[in-house]
């Protein structure tokens, strides 16, 4: 594990410096969170006006506090900043993890350099300044501006945007994503995406990363950390600035160059990176990396109740790059013991409309223990003969018996219908079953991991060949 890193997401105590009594200010939200998100370290809020917030002992500065402090969260305007970070260093501090606006990304240069100059003197590393905190749910930390409920989980978020990073936080809620860590990266004065990346991929509680990526101060350097890290874990990215207009809005919004979108596309394939364009993309991409295996072999079955369901799935599987293929004839013999006579058996496999839940259960415990399937996409479109939260307990019934079996693959939910549908595709994510709303959408997932097996294999070549 980086040892870099470690006393920023394994400390033993944390300081908010600009903690308050108003709910408006920054510092008390940032207290909030973290004591109420159950942080375990000493928190030490510090306010030379106040001698308690929220029970705990006010210190008038950091180096005032009778202990050692690891990490300090600066929330105090952006002319007080370089000061709080001075004295945080002079105490001890490692990290200074600077919330205050008001530098780079409104053309304050100069102020930026100064404190980043201070917090170097005394070997304290900066997290931002312009960003919104940052979260590591096996310590328990929220140190931050966003919501306090977040799931623990295996997926890592970086976002240089602070706003639109705090409703991803709040995104991973609904959607059941459950997270590792949540860092806010802003104007990236100090430690950047490959400090954090290189984190990652040592981190036995991150199983894939998701990048908001507008740019980079060293092109060279993201190159090569994410091609080292693509090779042991997946990062999918969405780039900000893919057009002229989107480049022009990032320039004004942390003062990042965007680069060419042609050349940052060929740059992300060339690390190993999947990117996406769209917020929904990226989180249905990450459920299916973070929570199935990697498939061993290109077999996939297609198991559906609608044959239009199957054939969006199928076109969307051949436009991501999969064909499908007819199924092993051993399957077929057990299938057509319990499915009508006119159900078809080729693949996609269509049960019909008159196919009750437990066909979904029977028919997908016969395909994953089958050594040459590979993946399985579960389609189902809302019937009155199958109750789509009971075909969704069903469906988990069987995973959860192949994983006990050692029969473990990647598996893909698309379900259609109404509330009832959307009860179930709840119930399957929080179940950590990717489920989707749309046979696209749960297709485009599940085809996810052959991309990344595939980009895995170009930069594995790609570096043998530089060598």
């Amino acid at each position: 594990m980086s040892q870099e890193l470690k006393h920023l997401f394994y400390p033993e105590s944390i300081a908010v410096i600009g903690a308050s009594h108003s709910p408006a200010d920054v510092g008390y939200r940032i207290l909030e969170n973290l004591v109420g998100y159950g942080y375990k370290g000493r928190v030490y809020p510090v306010n030379p006006a106040a001698e308690e917030i929220m029970g705990l002992e006010c210190y008038p500065s950091v180096s005032t506090v009778p202990g050692k402090v690891d990490v300090a969260i600066v929330g105090v305007p952006a002319e007080k900043a370089i000061e709080a970070v001075e004295d945080a260093g002079k105490a001890g501090a490692k990290f200074a993890v600077v919330i205050s606006s008001g530098f780079k990304e409104i053309g304050n240069v100069e102020l930026e350099r100064r404190l980043v100059e201070a917090a170097r003197r005394h070997g304290v590393r900066v997290l931002g300044p312009n960003v919104f905190g940052y979260v590591y749910t096996p310590s328990r930390i929220n140190a931050s501006l966003g919501p306090c409920d977040v799931i623990p989980g295996s997926v890592a978020i970086l976002s240089q945007s602070g706003v639109l990073g705090m409703a991803l936080m709040g995104y991973t809620v609904p959607q059941s994503v459950g997270v590792s860590a949540i860092v806010s990266l802003g104007s990236k004065s100090d430690l950047g995406d490959e400090e954090f990346l290189e984190f990652f991929e040592e981190d036995p509680n991150t199983k894939a990363m998701l990048i908001y990526l507008e740019g980079v101060e060293d092109g060279k350097r993201f190159m090569r950390t994410a091609s080292k890290v693509s090779l042991s874990k997946p990062i999918v990215a969405i780039k900000a600035g893919r057009t002229e207009a989107g480049a022009r809005a990032v320039a004004s919004h942390t003062g990042s160059l965007a680069g060419a979108a042609t050349i940052w596309s060929t740059a992300l394939k060339q690390s190993g990176v999947l990117q996406v364009n769209s917020i929904e993309e990226a989180f249905d991409y990450v459920k299916s990396l973070a929570w199935n295996p990697l498939p061993r072999g290109s077999s996939m079955l297609v198991l559906t109740n609608g044959g239009g369901a199957g054939v969006q799935a199928a076109d969307t599987l051949a436009e991501q790059g999969i064909l499908l293929r007819e199924p092993p004839a051993d399957i077929v013999r057990e299938l057509k013991a319990f499915l009508p006579r006119f159900a078809s058996l080729r693949n996609p496999i269509d049960m019909t409309g008159q196919a009750p839940e437990d066909f979904y259960y029977r028919a997908l415990k016969a395909i994953l223990k089958h050594k040459d399937v590979d993946s399985v996409l579960v389609l189902y479109c809302e019937t009155s003969v199958a109750d789509p939260r009971s075909v969704a307990e069903r469906v988990l019934e069987a995973v959860e018996e192949a994983e006990k079996e050692g029969a473990s693959k990647p598996v893909s939910v698309g379900m259609v219908g109404g509330r009832k549908v959307e009860e179930a595709i709840n119930f399957l994510n929080e179940h950590n079953i990717p489920a989707y709303p749309t046979p696209e959408r749960a297709a485009a997932a599940l085809a996810a991991p052959y991309k990344y097996l595939a980009l895995r294999d170009y930069v594995s070549s790609r570096l043998r060949f530089l060598r």
